[in-house]
């Protein structure tokens, strides 16, 4: 079993979230919502209080956020927290300028990082079913396949 942390609930990332619970891994996950947390929690995601709690210790990350902007400050607490050699992946469709500046820092930690934006909407979510259009190195490939 995996231990994966999630990064963003709402309408996109709580589905996802919560199929890889469905798929046998163990998901921690963090919004600033309450409500995308409580949602999340009835499919059996572990929420924690904060996003570098949620990523303490996981064997990858993923983000589904809604802007650059939020992925950049995501990233900048989380990969404090991170250990190096942590797949982090994120899933928002945002600039490419934020997009570099994100996995530049990422490979900086030492993190393997994938941009991996999603094709399907929240149907695709809720029914396993998005397709991924991913970007990165080999080996954070092969580390993310499964």
């Amino acid at each position: 079993m995996t231990t994966i942390a999630f990064i963003g609930l709402g309408n996109m990332g709580g589905p996802m979230a919560a199929n890889l619970v469905k798929a046998g891994h163990s998901v921690r996950g963090f919004d600033l919502v309450a409500a995308s947390c409580a949602a999340a929690k009835a499919e059996g995601v572990s929420i924690v209080g904060s996003a570098a709690e949620a990523v303490a210790g996981a064997d990858a990350v993923v983000t589904m956020l809604p802007a650059g902007k939020h992925v950049l400050g995501v990233w900048a607490d989380i990969l404090t927290a991170v250990a190096p050699g942590t797949l982090v992946i994120d899933s928002s469709t945002i600039d490419v300028e934020s997009a570099r500046k994100a996995h530049a820092r990422a490979a900086e930690r030492g993190c393997l990082s994938l941009d991996a934006p999603v094709s399907g909407g929240v149907g695709g979510a809720k029914g396993a079913t998005l397709t991924f259009m991913v970007g990165g190195s080999d080996e954070a490939f092969a580390k993310g396949e499964p």
